[in-house]
């Protein structure tokens, strides 16, 4: 293998490109395996955990990494497509190595951040040493940092009791919340929670809803209720509420009564709902205006950062309260005809009107139908008297419409030639 330097830590490879000799890139690199043998023998590296199209993670054997220079991966081209499985007698370094507490020759202890793997004469690749920062002193202060071997500290051949996470957690800030989750599946129920313990509640509710239910399940029933209530709160209001029709009726509406009083309210609403229904599938805070409400605010409105691309396709225009269930609903404004119009026209100008938009009983099949019938990627969602409750979005619905369990299985028919595992 080409690298430069000879010794490579470990924090500077995640998320990078792997491409093959072709110069395709065939996904990222998001973990180093190791075999952890003793305190005192250094561990061989394995191989690497590379996430390719769909997301799967699969194993790639170190003896086909042929480079790691010039910030990308390069491999011989020849991938194993099974899904990667840890085995019992292995060790991935960003999800288990990272802010794991250990002992310093001198007694003091301190945090591994980082990991550096070398080669030997033998062209086998070992983890050699660690960056280990000390616990931090007073008044702020960070502690000192170190380089050392890897039998001059204790602490690594079993699992610390209450494992941090700021380190691991640094290699996923600019994941997306669905990949981020897709590592966490991956890991053990307990580093889920110290994970999940140490992420802002904001992440931590992006994170949540690109979760199979099961694990939402778990993380929320491991935080402290309050806290528990608060990410909820910063979940999508429909996202919230199918997580709760996963809890015990008791244990909701206990997180319902912590929750604030506008988000409870929302969630509440929705989960009266039938499930595969434009009500069950809702969220309901979309874009709102007043029909004397400008082009230049509607754009102003779009182009909001925290908005899905779904919920800023489309403006729903209203006559007072705009909170829904909103007054009279006078029609949409595409993103396109936002473009189109002087930036001093009035939205109620434009507004489209003409389409029979779905009630909230109406089923999933109904919705899609729709949403393929008009080119759409979000519908109002009114009831008889005209008053918009809801808007339901294209991703809500193929949630819906993709098999159960979706988000825990395989991507099936990747392209690639298989080789064993070694």
């Amino acid at each position: 293998m080409s690298t430069t330097p000879g010794r490579v830590f470990l924090s500077r490879l995640v998320g990078l490109a792997v491409f093959d000799p072709a110069g395709d890139q065939v996904g990222k690199l998001r973990d180093v395996v190791i075999a952890v043998r003793s305190a005192r023998q250094r561990p061989r590296v394995l191989g690497v955990v590379v996430e390719v199209l769909g997301r799967r993670r699969v194993f790639l054997p170190i003896t086909r990494v042929t480079s790691v220079d010039a910030g990308q991966v390069i491999t011989t081209g020849l991938l194993n497509v099974r899904r990667f499985e840890q085995r019992r007698t292995e060790t991935l370094v960003f999800g288990e190595l990272l802010d794991r507490t250990v002992t310093l020759p001198d007694g003091t202890t301190g945090t591994v951040y980082d990991v550096a793997m070398e080669q030997d004469a033998r062209r086998d690749w070992y983890v050699g040493q660690l960056a280990v920062r000390e616990a931090g002193k007073r008044f702020g202060r960070r502690g000192a940092s170190h380089v050392v071997e890897w039998d001059e500290v204790s602490g690594l051949s079993s699992e610390e009791p209450g494992q941090g996470a700021t380190h691991l957690l640094a290699t996923m800030d600019d994941m997306r919340p669905v990949d981020v989750a897709n590592a966490l599946r991956e890991l053990t129920p307990k580093r889920r929670t110290e994970i999940a313990a140490e992420l802002t509640d904001e992440r931590l509710a992006d994170i949540l809803e690109e979760m199979p239910e099961k694990l939402q399940v778990e993380i929320l029933g491991v935080l402290h209720p309050e806290r528990a209530a608060d990410v909820l709160g910063k979940m999508d209001a429909d996202d919230a509420a199918d997580l709760m029709g996963e809890l015990p009726a008791a244990t909701a509406n206990h997180l319902l009564g912590l929750m604030d009083e506008d988000d409870a309210e929302d969630v509440r609403r929705l989960m009266t709902y039938e499930d595969r229904t434009a009500g069950g599938m809702m969220t309901p805070e979309p874009i709102v205006l007043p029909p004397d409400a400008t082009i230049a605010e509607a754009l102003a409105r779009v182009r909001a950062p925290e908005l899905h691309p779904a919920l800023a396709s489309t403006v729903y225009v209203c006559r007072p309260p705009l909170e829904t269930p909103t007054g009279r609903f006078l029609g949409v404004v595409h993103f396109q005809q936002l473009l189109r119009e002087p930036p001093s026209t009035l939205v109620g100008a434009v507004v489209d009107n003409d389409i029979e938009w779905p009630r909230a009983e109406s089923s999933l099949e109904e919705v899609s139908s729709l949403l393929a019938a008009y080119n759409m990627v979000a519908l109002p969602v009114v009831d008889d008297a005209a008053h918009l409750l809801g808007v339901v979005t294209i991703d809500d619905v193929l949630d819906h419409l993709l098999p159960e369990g979706w988000r825990e299985s395989e991507t099936h028919g990747l392209a690639s030639r298989a080789v064993p595992r070694g």
